[in-house]
């Protein structure tokens, strides 16, 4: 009795001359195939027309042979429907049990069309046998046209990319515009600081717009940024507040001066405006 020896770690590559093997099997070299090589006669099918149920295959014989949906010659699309199950029972079993229960609703329709028509309790005309079958065809269609019209849509990822571009943010700030309610509400606060500091002291003062306009330019000149309250008076009363104001509207639409605030609901600030050299 032969004891053949068992060699411990991986065998040596056989030594082949100038021959490159065609694959490795199970981690060998394989340099010819082998003679005793089987390929079932199944292994490799090719499906030329694909179908997604037993309605797609039949709108598809009736519109390939350019059929009246409305008036469907049974018995030639049944035979042309039976082969293609024929075919297709030969492969698979299961895919097929569903394609026999339409070949079974339409001999079912034909054997009903071979008989004399029965009339309805109320005398009417009966409903054609294939008028249900009729109507399931045509709201097939239109969703597999729907769907094929979503299909030509454009979809990120297979039609087209997302593209991205990174803009530099400039070094600049950019402060928020000040809007009217912004300075609305900052005026009735100047409004109700007057009020805080009202003297009954009766006069008659005559105020100037364009004076006014050179005292808040004086106080803005060598300043970078004053808060808005800071250029009015209370204490001198609602009068001048209201010149004050006027004042600075006006240099706003002139232009000399700029109202600005950091964010929403942040404190407003004036400054003259910026004149490029």
């Amino acid at each position: 009795m032969e004891t053949l020896a068992r060699e411990d770690g991986p065998r040596p590559d056989p030594e082949v001359v100038d021959q490159v093997a065609l694959a490795r099997l199970y981690g060998e070299p394989l340099f010819k195939l082998p003679t005793d090589l089987y390929i079932p006669p199944d292994a490799l099918e090719v499906f030329l027309d694909a179908f997604e149920g037993p309605l797609d295959l039949l709108l598809y014989l009736i519109r390939k042979q350019n059929f009246n949906i409305l008036d469907i010659p049974l018995a030639s699309v049944t035979r042309q429907y039976l082969d293609y199950v024929d075919q297709i029972r030969r492969h698979n079993l299961e895919l097929a049990s569903e394609y026999l229960l339409m070949a079974a609703m339409l001999i079912e329709i034909k054997s009903r069309m071979l008989l004399p028509p029965k009339k309805t309790a109320d005398g009417a005309e009966p409903e054609d046998p294939r008028a249900e079958l009729v109507r399931r065809l045509i709201e097939y269609e239109r969703i597999k046209l729907a769907a094929a019209g979503l299909d030509r849509v454009p979809v990120l990822g297979r039609d087209f990319q997302r593209a991205q571009v990174h803009i530099e943010q400039s070094l600049q700030p950019r402060w928020p515009e000040v809007n009217a309610d912004d300075l609305r509400v900052a005026w009735a606060d100047i409004l109700q600081r007057a009020r805080l500091n009202q003297h009954h002291t009766i006069s008659r003062e005559q105020l100037s717009v364009r004076e006014h306009m050179s005292i808040v330019l004086r106080r803005l000149q060598g300043r970078r940024f004053v808060e808005f309250h800071e250029l009015f008076e209370p204490s001198r009363g609602s009068a001048v507040l209201v010149v004050t104001f006027i004042a600075m509207l006006e240099l706003s639409r002139e232009h000399l001066l700029e109202v600005t605030q950091a964010e929403a609901f942040a404190p407003i600030y004036v400054r003259l405006a910026y004149t490029p050299a």
